[in-house]
């Protein structure tokens, strides 16, 4: 195979960006994900892929639910401030507010127009990711945004 026609590929598949979140107990984690999509209508269900070796991916697996947030398309810097160690301090999740989620406890950023719940149904490893598959149980809009898609970002993950 080719590497560089293997990458372009790979590279041109589309994408939202979303900021992950979960928690147990009193440990939380955040992170950007952008391998998301919905994977059934009845019932509701996404599906998301996670680093295996995150903390994201410790706490879905131990807890069997998150929450994911979608950015505006005007929100690229506070997708950057999730692309490292999840910092709690004074009321906020990596500088930027939140409050927990009715159903999960995962947090959900306040400044962000729309969210979801989800609860795990079943997961599929093999690579350095694991996709995750999770039944919507909760979600709500805040105000209503063009999503922010990684093609508009600049960015690549993957390929």
């Amino acid at each position: 195979m080719d590497e560089k026609s293997k990458k372009t590929v790979l590279r041109s598949l589309t994408y939202g960006l979303y900021l992950l979140t979960a928690a147990q107990d009193d440990d939380v984690a955040a992170g950007t994900v952008n391998w998301v999509s919905q994977a059934s209508f009845k019932p509701p269900q996404i599906m998301v892929g996670i680093k295996a070796d995150s903390q994201l991916h410790q706490l879905v697996e131990a807890g069997g639910a998150f929450a994911l947030n979608v950015l505006a398309f005007d929100q690229k810097p506070i997708a950057q401030d999730f692309f490292g160690p999840t910092r709690l301090e004074a009321g906020t999740l990596n500088g930027h507010p939140y409050e927990p989620g009715q159903e999960t406890g995962a947090p959900l950023l306040t400044e962000l127009p729309y969210w979801l719940e989800a609860r795990v149904t079943g997961k599929v490893g093999g690579g350095d990711h694991t996709v995750f598959v999770a039944e919507v149980i909760n979600a709500g809009v805040r105000y209503e945004a063009k999503p922010l898609i990684m093609w508009d970002t600049g960015w690549f993950y993957g390929g």
